[in-house]
């Protein structure tokens, strides 16, 4: 099994999950984060004053899929959050070693 972890922009979340059902894959855990990448946060202009934001919102999603279809899966959420311009985000895959469903307590592989 094969854990892809995705940072996006928040308003990207609906066409990734869309995307993502379309492909048949429905499990997901979604968490709201704040980051930072290669444009080292915002500045922002509030009542004449400008501002600076170090951290920007962004949405992660882990997503569990078998080792044949972690490459498809990332490469639908990079399409689905793909706006071209600077802060979409990445994706990371990670193996996962052991997995346990915590009502039965069976492996699953």
């Amino acid at each position: 099994m094969m854990m892809v972890k995705a940072i996006i922009r928040p308003e990207r979340l609906e066409f990734v999950k869309q995307a993502l059902e379309k492909a048949g894959i429905n499990g997901m855990t979604i968490r709201e984060v704040q980051g930072r990448g290669d444009q080292k946060g915002i500045t922002l202009t509030y009542r004449g004053g400008k501002m600076n934001v170090d951290f920007i919102p962004k949405t992660m999603l882990d997503v569990i899929v078998a080792d044949e279809m972690a490459e498809k899966t990332a490469e639908i959420i990079m399409n689905a959050a793909r706006t071209g311009k600077v802060g979409d985000g990445r994706i990371f895959v990670l193996p996962v070693i052991k997995s346990f469903r915590i009502r039965t307590g069976e492996e699953i592989h």
